[in-house]
């Protein structure tokens, strides 16, 4: 796998280390937290029996959070409590 992750690299001019590691992490964070799905379904996609193997994986992401306080704002907008 690393050996076809490596031809890759060459190809596309990227000249830091590509490993099956590195892929499976981008693919936890970049393609799928930071675009809104749910770390349950990441876990799953990625075959793990543990949540905690998943959140080693997959940091949350500064925009996600970022996101994620600008829909509760959202939500609330017009509020005068949370409770």
């Amino acid at each position: 796998m690393n050996c076809y992750l490596k031809e890759i690299a060459d190809v596309c001019g990227i000249h830091k280390t590509l490993t099956y590691h590195i892929a499976r992490h981008t693919f936890a964070t970049t393609v799928t937290l930071s675009n809104g799905v749910s770390i349950e379904s990441v876990s799953k996609m990625l075959g793990h029996k543990n949540m905690r193997t998943t959140q080693h994986y997959a940091k949350i992401l500064d925009k996600r959070v970022s996101d994620d306080m600008h829909s509760l704002r959202q939500k609330w907008n017009g509020k005068t409590s949370l409770f």
